[in-house]
């Protein structure tokens, strides 16, 4: 069987039951910048951008064709990597009123050993910042 090489991840899709509280919570939290793009079939969008990644967001019961088969609030498992570190970024979601889950706690991530913390978003989703090691 032939095998098709892939390159890089270029956006994900989260089901969120607010996209209000869903980006002020990334962009406010973890320094996303929110956009709201008109798709090829004209409707309106929202969408967070980090670096060169895009997480498109779909609000729960409204969302565009093709999508997950059971897509639902809260149940992503996201990793990102920070340039900070981990205790900083700790600090400052505790600051904020956001619980660590757990962590720091040594990882294994893409690129090699990583330090991470666990938390939550809105809609449950886990979310975890690493900083590489």
């Amino acid at each position: 069987m032939a095998t098709i090489k892939i390159e890089a991840l270029d956006h994900l899709v989260l089901t969120v039951a607010d996209l209000e509280a869903s980006c002020a919570f990334y962009t406010g939290l973890l320094g996303m910048k929110a956009e709201v793009f008109t798709g090829t079939d004209g409707t309106r969008r929202h969408a967070l951008t980090f670096g060169q990644q895009k997480i498109n967001l779909h609000k729960a019961g409204e969302e565009f064709a093709p999508h997950a088969k059971d897509a639902t609030p809260g149940s992503a498992d996201l990793c990102f990597l920070t340039g900070a570190s981990v205790e900083d970024a700790a600090a400052k979601l505790r600051a904020c009123g956001v619980a660590i889950e757990e962590g720091p706690i040594k990882r294994t991530g893409a690129r090699g050993p990583i330090l991470s913390i666990y938390f939550r978003d809105p809609d449950g989703n886990l979310l975890e910042i690493s900083e590489q090691l």
